[in-house]
């Protein structure tokens, strides 16, 4: 066979692992049952909560409920997980709210396509293992950001007012609170408060209960039978829209870039932790990260063609399927089956829901986003780790979700290296053996832990300072770790000892370090080859050696 074919086995290989097949659906005969409850369970509490993040991300009532069905279907067909319930989210309304705001609602779904393409592009490039090289403190502090976040945006819908043009959501809520109209404003929030009483006492009755959705039917028969002054979502399309290349009109597409490069970045982590914490719950089978970056880009791509906005894997929904009892992909296809006998045979009636009722729901999720007991043990645990955090919480608040990403991680890294340095020591140790004449003239020194950028200086400082000895042996054999900048720091101890008259033995190098030594040219500045040893009784036979002849 040639190594022509021999790749594009491999290639095909690679190709097939991402792509659905028969053995995604190896349970049903025995889960079916199950599965189609769940997703009918599943399904309920989807639909407040998309038609919720379809009107707080300024996109439309519409716009959530597409996503949530065609985006539910094909992430489930095509994704990594088989529980993975997927649609709009909180976190992404975050990201897309500012970006409606700058470039207008027509936008969403040229981004939706473009942050699709990214998206599966990484999966291709099998990146989907990169998450979990995002520390804890950070996922939950972007987490709270999005928590406070996602109430904010919900603070001018809760009072009857208007929603300000702003891409701070935060800077919105509080420009509402000068724009209140009694009786309106009483009315509404009458009926937020309602939803979010029914939201937190329900799940005491029966956990099982949809709470959101009882909440939401409530408020709006009281509503209607009161008639009250209050904003309602409007008229909802009997159907799905016939899906089609959206128009850009006089937008330059490479504008888009940036804003579809975060969207599509925070597709990829959101659905990867999604999938990662279903994982965990029930036995449903491993997760093909990889495969789900491809599936979650093509069900972005998918909503964009049908007008919809781009969708994640949903945490809570996730949660909800598997706690259901859903053990394989029916059970996302029928939540989004549901939600499209809705649009085909109730729309009429969701469109009377009152704008406060979503505000409500919404408030409640983003209240039970990040548990106390979450944030209670990351700001007990270290400082470092809750300065992280609240950097974190504060830079997603102050500007976005990304680059609080970006800075967290970078946060996280330094303190890591910090952490990494300290753990380096100097320690210089007695010789072995019985004593010999001359030993008072000999140093044995030991570096532990990793010798790398973070510690070189230090190192060199403490070895450097070592004085009143004609011989230093280094003994690297307890190193674990060691890079460029710390090989090159021991060709400068070796240097520094040697200008001073001083023999420089290096014993002990370990097999992974000899290369990067060489590489460096450590053994070029020895005074002689024969001074990198491997034993350490010949290293310290060599030093007295050269005592002995300093003494004739």
């Amino acid at each position: 066979m040639t190594d022509a074919r021999r790749r594009l086995r491999v290639v095909g290989r690679g190709v097939r692992a991402l792509l659905p097949s028969r053995a995604d659906y190896s349970m049903l005969r025995r889960t079916w049952r199950a599965d189609t409850l769940a997703g009918v369970t599943v399904g309920v509490v989807a639909l407040p909560l998309a038609l919720a993040f379809g009107v707080s991300s300024g996109v439309g009532a519409e716009a959530g409920l597409i996503t949530a069905i065609v985006a539910g279907v094909v992430a489930a067909v095509f994704g990594g997980s088989n529980v993975q319930v997927s649609g709009p989210t909180g976190a992404m309304v975050v990201v897309l709210a500012p970006i409606v705001v700058q470039f207008g609602v027509e936008v969403v779904a040229v981004v939706s396509l473009m942050a699709g393409v990214f998206v599966i592009i990484g999966g291709a490039l099998r990146l989907g293992r990169t998450v979990t090289y995002i520390p804890w403190p950070v996922i939950e502090g972007f987490t709270l950001g999005i928590a406070i976040i996602i109430a904010a945006q919900q603070i001018p819908a809760a009072l009857g007012v208007a929603a300000q043009v702003d891409p701070h959501a935060v800077a919105a809520a509080v420009a509402a609170l000068g724009q209140l109209q009694w009786p309106a404003t009483a009315w509404a929030i009458g009926v937020t408060l309602l939803v979010v009483a029914i939201m937190v006492v329900l799940p005491r009755v029966h956990r099982l209960l949809p709470a959101s959705l009882i909440a939401i039917v409530v408020a709006t028969v009281l509503t209607h039978l009161l008639n009250a002054p209050v904003s309602i979502i409007g008229a909802l399309p009997a159907s799905l829209p016939a899906p089609g290349l959206p128009a850009l009109g006089s937008i330059d597409p490479l504008v888009l870039i940036g804003p579809a490069a975060a969207v599509a970045a925070l597709a990829a982590i959101e659905s990867l932790l999604s999938a990662r914490v279903a994982a965990s719950l029930a036995p449903t089978g491993g997760v093909d990260a990889d495969r789900e970056l491809v599936g979650q880009g093509l069900a972005s791509i998918a909503s964009g063609l049908f007008g919809g906005m781009p969708a994640t894997g949903a945490i809570a929904r996730t949660a909800v399927n598997v706690r259901s009892g859903g053990r394989s992909r029916l059970s996302a296809i029928v939540h989004s089956l549901v939600l499209l006998l809705v649009v085909y045979a109730a729309s009429g009636l969701v469109s009377g829901i009152p704008l406060a009722a979503l505000a409500g729901v919404l408030i409640v999720t983003a209240t039970r986003m990040v548990a106390p007991a979450t944030v209670r043990a990351i700001v007990r645990s270290t400082r470092s780790d809750a300065a992280i955090f609240i950097i974190t919480a504060i830079v997603t608040i102050s500007f976005d979700l990304i680059v609080a990403v970006l800075i967290g991680i970078a946060a996280a890294a330094l303190m890591a290296l910090r952490d990494l340095a300290r753990s380096s020591s100097v320690t210089r140790e007695p010789l072995p053996g019985p004593a010999a004449d001359g030993d008072e003239r000999i140093a044995l020194v030991r570096l532990d832990g990793a010798l790398f950028f973070g510690a070189a200086e230090r190192v060199l400082d403490e070895i450097a300072a070592i004085d009143e000895v004609s011989v230093v042996i280094i003994r690297l054999s307890q190193l674990r770790s060691l890079d460029a900048t710390g090989a090159r720091v021991i060709a400068d101890i070796i240097d520094a000892l040697e200008r001073r008259g001083v023999t420089a033995i290096v014993k002990g190098v370990q097999p992974q370090h000899l290369g990067l030594i060489e590489r460096v040219g450590v053994t070029h500045h020895l005074r002689h080859p024969r001074h990198l040893i491997a034993s350490l009784d010949d290293a310290i036979e060599h030093a007295r050696s050269h005592v002995a002849r300093e003494r004739l």
